[in-house]
C-alpha cells in the first residue's frame, strides 16, 4: 500500500508512531523527520479543504508556506519555526523543544477532527 492510497489520518497516525518509535530507540533525528513529516501532511489537508492547491511541496515547504500564511495564530507560527529549525553540528536544535509535540499540537489546531 502506498502512502498515497491510505488516508490522511491514517498517514499522521503513521507518522507519529514512527517518531514515537524513533524517538524510543533513541533516534531523535528521525524522530524530528517524522514529525516534521505529519506536520506537512495536516498542512496538506488543511490547505485542500479550503481550496488552496499545493503539489509536490515537501513538508518543509508546506511549513514555510504555512508560516506566511495571514489566518494562522501566533502559536501555530511558533509551531511551524520550531519545525523548520536547523540543527547545530552536534546534531542538537538551537532551543529546548519537543517536535513531536509540537506537531502534534499543530495538527490539532489545523485539523480539530484529525484524531476522530
Amino acid at each position: 500500500m502506498t502512502r498515497m492510497s491510505i488516508g490522511w489520518r491514517e498517514q499522521l497516525a503513521s507518522e507519529f508512531d514512527n517518531a514515537e518509535k524513533a524517538r524510543g530507540e533513541g533516534n531523535e533525528g528521525k524522530a524530528r523527520v517524522c514529525a516534521r513529516r505529519a506536520a506537512g501532511i495536516a498542512i496538506r489537508e488543511y490547505f485542500a479543504r479550503r481550496g488552496i492547491p499545493v503539489s509536490g511541496s515537501s513538508a518543509y515547504d508546506l511549513l514555510g508556506r504555512l508560516i506566511e500564511s495571514p489566518e494562522i495564530r501566533p502559536d501555530q507560527k511558533e509551531n511551524c519555526i520550531h519545525l523548520t529549525l536547523r540543527v547545530s553540528e552536534d546534531f542538537h536544535l538551537p532551543v529546548n523543544v519537543d517536535l513531536i509535540e509540537e506537531a502534534r499540537q499543530l495538527c490539532s489546531a489545523l485539523l480539530p477532527d484529525w484524531m476522530s
